[in-house]
């Protein structure tokens, strides 16, 4: 009788902790997301790559990614990085990546952090970074 107890209350428990868990992921309201963000700091996630942007590089380059409805670009050195469509996903935003030729790729964005003025997120893989900007208006 004690173990069936103890067995239920270990499983209520664990049930009541993965719904706070869940409940606490960052859940992306698109209209928060649309506009101008301008870049602040780059932090390199690369095993290959550790040195990060400085803030000198950032002045003179002055990148930012903007989005609209649809659409995201990202800007860089006075022209366009990148730019394709996307979709959120809980916390991810789903790029689509419209490359020379019409191909395409797909990759993440994980969003850490986003409210009105400000938004962190990271990219993964070989060239993978953790962006922090701030809306401009």
């Amino acid at each position: 009788m004690i173990r069936s107890f103890i067995a239920k209350n270990k499983f209520i428990a664990a049930a009541i902790l993965l719904s706070l868990l869940a409940s606490c992921q960052l859940s992306i309201k698109p209209e928060t997301l649309y506009g101008k963000w301008k870049y602040i700091k780059i932090e390199n996630n690369s095993v290959a790559n550790t040195a990060n942007v400085t803030p000198e590089q950032l002045e003179a380059e002055s990148p930012y990614i903007k989005f609209s409805k649809d659409s995201l670009l990202i800007w860089w050195g006075g022209k366009v990085l990148s730019h394709g469509s996307y979709k959120i996903d809980g916390d991810r935003i789903q790029f689509k990546e419209i490359l020379d030729g019409g191909k395409t790729r797909d990759f993440p964005f994980i969003v850490s952090k986003l409210d009105d003025k400000n938004l962190v997120f990271a990219t993964k893989g070989d060239d993978g970074a953790k962006v922090t900007a701030i809306k401009e208006n």
